[in-house]
């Protein structure tokens, strides 16, 4: 395992505190274009992915890259979290890796 380069857990309003570092999120995707793909972070927020997304591709998707600004990520790679999943519990733990514990994380 490659621990060089970990990568934060970042809903949509811990992304701006990341910009130009690795990130990783999970994302309820509402649209997929030519090299993007739009959705709604574990917090509401509305995020564009850039990058190739697996086919087929689910509802969820968590996926790890660059932040770009503030709404943004570069992904270096996608992975289908499936069509029902409770991002309540994804956004906890956003909560807890950049807060009280964030010693345990990065």
């Amino acid at each position: 395992m490659d621990t060089s380069s970990p990568a934060a857990f970042v809903n949509g309003g811990l992304l701006p505190m990341h910009v130009g570092r690795k990130v990783r999120a999970v994302i309820q995707v509402t649209r997929s274009d030519a090299g993007s793909v739009m959705g709604k972070s574990t917090d509401g927020h509305q995020l564009v992915v850039k990058g190739s997304p697996p086919v087929p591709l689910t509802n969820y998707v968590e996926v790890i890259g660059v932040a770009e600004n503030d709404n943004s990520i570069q992904a270096e790679i996608w992975t289908n979290f499936g069509d029902s999943f409770d991002p309540s519990g994804y956004d906890q733990l956003c909560q807890l890796a950049n807060g009280e514990f964030k010693h345990l994380f990065l």
